[in-house]
């Protein structure tokens, strides 16, 4: 990678022996997510899995331009901000989003604590005919095989959440299935590990997820540290144009906007308030 702010080690030096599992609200959604992966079929031929995603549009595609690109969050409820939009209809929000316009849209399908499901997917696609990103506890192979046969455009993969070997697993398991991850990442060290698993698309979460506070200035600390050839994400925190222009000087390609938004009266005007915000290159 072009950036040499991060210095990389080889993956055999960021062990597995280093990593222990998350803590907090972080850690009791990690455990749920692999009992429910438990229940999913494993799909042996991804080649085929594979084929069958021919012409779906990549995430990292959709986020190139010159104005930090907008993915809009389908969002009923969080751990941190409890009820936000409970009875929305996906895909009415979906079409909203889209006429704001949204470069792309992200669907909690998290079910007990976000009060998400793959039946939003299916509504949210099929509403907007916008790339798709499947956010979820993704902790195993099977739970990406299973996101690519819903044709999403890319799924969430949160670097915390598994340890660098999984990891590595899940990245090569995506490769395979033509999926696209976004690696969500809150501190250097966990860019250094993203960064060796070969992620290309970043999201950098203001949100500590195993204890739910905010630090703003995450963003602007880990953002910069980001190749140029990579897709930065910023995530958390940004619900006006002048949130997303501290972003954009960061460096960061696209925003994430979740809760703001699904609480919105006004979706789309919301989107188009945010969404012309013009990118900052970052620094060699």
């Amino acid at each position: 990678m072009p950036n040499s702010k991060i210095i990389r080690t080889t993956p055999e030096a960021q062990g597995d022996s280093h990593w222990n599992p998350p803590a907090g609200t972080l850690g009791e959604l990690v455990a749920r997510a692999e009992a429910r992966s438990l229940e999913l079929n494993a799909q042996r031929d991804r080649e085929q899995i594979a084929l069958a995603r021919s012409g779906i549009t990549k995430l990292s595609t959709s986020l190139a331009g010159d104005f930090v690109s907008v993915i809009a969050e389908v969002k009923r409820s969080s751990p941190s901000k409890g009820l936000i939009n409970p009875d929305m209809d996906s895909a009415d929000q979906a079409r909203r989003y889209k006429k704001g316009g949204a470069a792309a849209i992200s669907v909690l399908t998290e079910p007990d604590r976000f009060g998400g499901s793959d039946a939003d997917i299916e509504r949210v696609i099929a509403a907007s005919h916008l790339p798709v990103l499947k956010k979820d506890f993704h902790v195993t192979p099977v739970q990406l095989e299973h996101a690519a046969q819903l044709d999403v455009s890319a799924a969430l993969v949160i670097v915390r959440s598994v340890s660098p070997m999984r990891l590595r697993e899940l990245a090569a398991t995506a490769r395979d299935l033509d999926l696209e991850i976004l690696f969500e990442v809150r501190d250097e060290s966990e860019l250094e590990v993203a960064l060796d698993a070969g992620a290309q698309l970043i999201g950098v979460n203001n949100r500590n997820l195993e204890t739910l506070e905010i630090d703003p200035q995450t963003v602007a600390r880990v953002v910069p540290l980001i190749p140029r050839d990579c897709i930065a994400v910023a995530e958390s925190g940004y619900s006006s144009r002048e949130s997303v222009e501290r972003a954009a000087l960061a460096g960061a390609d696209a925003i994430l906007v979740g809760s703001s938004l699904s609480a919105a009266a006004d979706p789309a005007t919301t989107v188009r308030d945010i969404a012309s915000v013009p990118r900052h290159a970052r620094r060699e």
